[in-house]
């Protein structure tokens, strides 16, 4: 009898299944019997219509949003004596602090002056700012004072100057030396007379255009 071979039996061919993809985290909570918060949307930014200028740090910009250089403004005369002006000490003295201010500050130069010069006309030229300083620097509340000051201060000065024995000659002195002066004694005092009524009719404007805003 013939036998008859047999196969064995030859498993079918498996076919590959595709792979799962990977469950989230948050699937897996969920199956879990967990509570899952919905994520936000995300925003997606809007686009601007049409073109728009960006603002320049140097510039303006122009019509087509291209920016165009400001030119450098260099300062005048004008402005740089206001510069300088304005970054002076500007202290405020009382009718009493503007004479001694004065009074102290021409008897230095005298001293200076009878040292070095011993020349009265230099006396007198230097005694014009020293006028003009005292009429500034005085507060608004004292301003009539400071016309008044200002010849007391020069004769005090004027002192050391003074040539003469004794008291009487000292006194004789003085009155030479403030007839032979008066010149720039006079110039002083209309020096800081013309400053103190500039300074009072500001005051009087500031304070009517004060009132007028106010009512």
């Amino acid at each position: 009898m013939e036998q008859h071979r047999t196969r064995s039996p030859q498993p079918a061919p498996r076919r590959d299944k595709p792979p799962r993809p990977p469950v989230p985290p948050q699937a897996g909570r969920a199956a879990a019997g967990g509570v899952v918060r919905s994520a936000r949307p995300e925003r997606i930014p809007q686009r601007r219509k049409g073109p728009q200028a960006r603002p320049h740090p140097q510039g303006r910009p122009g019509p087509q949003g291209r920016s165009r250089p400001v030119p450098e403004r260099r300062p005048g005369p004008g402005r740089s004596a206001a510069q300088v002006v304005r970054r002076m000490p500007n202290p405020r003295l009382t009718g009493l602090g503007g004479g001694l201010f004065c009074a102290l500050v021409m008897l230095t130069l005298g001293l200076l002056d009878a040292a070095l010069f011993d020349s009265q006309t230099a006396y007198g030229v230097l005694f014009l700012p020293v006028a003009a300083l005292t009429a500034v620097w005085v507060r608004r509340v004292d301003l009539l004072t400071a016309p008044v000051v200002v010849p007391i201060a020069f004769a005090v000065g004027l002192v050391p100057l003074v040539d003469g024995d004794g008291t009487g000659g000292q006194l004789m002195g003085m009155v030479t030396g403030l007839a032979t002066q008066a010149g720039w004694l006079y110039g002083g005092t209309l020096i800081a007379g013309v400053i103190v009524l500039v300074r009072r009719v500001r005051m009087i404007r500031r304070r009517n255009a004060r009132n007028r805003s106010q009512g």
